[in-house]
């Protein structure tokens, strides 16, 4: 029976969607020959994590579902002891890039993939704290369905598994890696506002994710499908694509990876929204299969954004995104220069190549970074009110931004270097460390073998 990992990383509460998620595991082992691992990657504070704990020991205990709750010192042993195995030549730096001080959407989720590894897993599928599932006559609609039944197969099998195929037949012999979907409901990144206050400030802060070269045409086409998902269509039939999957069209809080996740990390950046993106293109310009299907998830907004303090951590998170795609937008033009060229003999891909393009794009000259931030001011302060407040905030700050962003880069080089020894030493690693002692997994190892049964 094969393993894989449904990870739900949280820094709020959200025992609702634990036990949502709960619900989507023990539809995976009723419906499919799977040990499903339930891994809660807790960051919240300490009541928070309480009432995680105690909404895990509530549920009803399912045949091959295993629960695992680990909070930020159980991950941190953990690590700590795959970090002393793998042996790399800057152990404290790496230790802090897997679980930094904070918020990284990356770093949480290179977390899940060693952590999915250390419990022989052979797939991970991600989902989000702020999300909830898309209700059919009453019924939840679970992504996994459709990941469980193609990903890690042969395209040519997992033809038979889908509703619609464009893809290559030369590309029948290649694994797919992974199989996505997106979100209906709310912006994926919390600017509806901009839009509302004035759309075009709206069109010129979203364009500066494009690549500075692009055409005034382009930037206006990437603006009108960013952040926007699936929209808001609800479920009404299965529909499963098996294709390249187009990065703009799945999201990470309903997502799967097969392998891929393996060989290279996500950008471990802190405090930068689409930091967990990167894998998404890597699987398009590698020319890997996948799967897009139309089992979308409901995305909302938690109350935290809608305070002072929340908008302006949300707001700089943004600014760190515009910033690193300075960075990205290179990486990926030579990803897609590259294609099949990024794989091996045996189809998988190359950290190697992946690390050489970003140190080169390390050392691209920030004039164009320096040049965002002219317009990132120029369009908070044209809002006026609060925008304008944090326009302040901006300029205080920006210098600092500045060398954050480069070396973001770096510390992702750095990581995507050690990735391979890192997956060997989670995958040896069954001591006490991986699986310290947390509310819900009271022991050493064999606490996340516990099944809930």
């Amino acid at each position: 029976m094969r393993r894989v990992c449904l990870t739900l990383p949280t820094d709020r509460a959200c025992a609702a969607t634990i036990a949502a998620v709960h619900g989507e595991a023990a539809y995976a082992a009723r419906n499919f020959e799977v040990e499903v691992h339930l891994l809660v990657l807790d960051s919240a504070d300490r009541p928070t994590r309480e009432a995680h704990a105690a909404a895990l020991r509530a549920l009803p205990p399912v045949p091959n579902v295993l629960l695992h709750h680990l909070d930020e010192a159980a991950q941190r042993e953990f690590l700590r002891e795959v970090v002393e195995q793998a042996g790399p030549a800057e152990p404290d730096r790496l230790l802090d890039l897997m679980l930094p001080d904070r918020a990284s959407y990356g770093a949480c989720t290179n977390r899940a993939f060693l952590i999915a590894k250390a419990l022989g897993c052979e797939s991970v599928h991600r989902r989000d704290s702020d999300s909830r599932y898309q209700l059919l006559d009453g019924v939840p609609v679970y992504p996994v369905r459709h990941e469980l039944a193609s990903l890690g197969r042969p395209a040519g099998e997992a033809s038979g598994q889908v509703t619609e195929t464009a893809l290559d037949p030369a590309l029948a012999h290649r694994p797919v890696a992974m199989v996505a979907a997106s979100f209906v409901g709310e912006l994926s990144v919390d600017i509806g506002e901009v839009q509302q206050l004035d759309p075009e400030v709206y069109q010129d802060l979203v364009s500066l994710w494009a690549p500075v070269d692009w055409s005034a045409e382009q930037k206006r086409e990437l603006v009108a499908e960013s952040f926007r998902g699936a929209g808001t269509e609800p479920f009404r039939r299965d529909h499963a694509l098996l294709t390249v999957v187009d990065p703009m069209r799945v999201d990470m809080c309903n997502i799967s990876f097969h392998q891929v996740q393996e060989l290279v990390p996500l950008p471990p950046a802190t405090e930068t929204i689409g930091s967990d993106y990167f894998l998404i293109h890597l699987v398009h310009d590698a020319v890997l299969p996948g799967v897009l299907h139309n089992r979308h998830i409901v995305n909302y907004y938690t109350a935290e954004r809608r305070t002072d303090a929340g908008f302006a951590a949300y707001q700089l998170r943004l600014v760190k995104f515009f910033l690193s795609m300075l960075y990205f937008n290179a990486v990926y033009a030579r990803m897609a220069e590259a294609g099949p060229a990024l794989l091996d003999a045996g189809d998988r891909v190359r950290p190697e190549a992946i690390a050489g393009f970003l140190r080169e794009s390390a050392a691209l000259d920030r004039a164009e970074n320096e040049w965002r931030l002219r317009r990132l001011d120029h369009c908070y302060r044209s809002l006026g009110g609060r925008y304008a407040a944090f326009a302040d905030q901006l300029a205080a700050a920006g210098p600092r931004l500045l060398a954050e962003a480069q070396r973001d880069i770096e510390d992702f080089a750095l990581l995507t270097d050690a990735w391979g020894a890192l997956m060997r030493a989670a995958a040896t690693a069954g001591t006490a460390a991986t699986t310290a002692a947390t509310a819900t997994t009271p022991g050493p190892r064999r606490q996340l073998e516990r099944s809930s049964t």
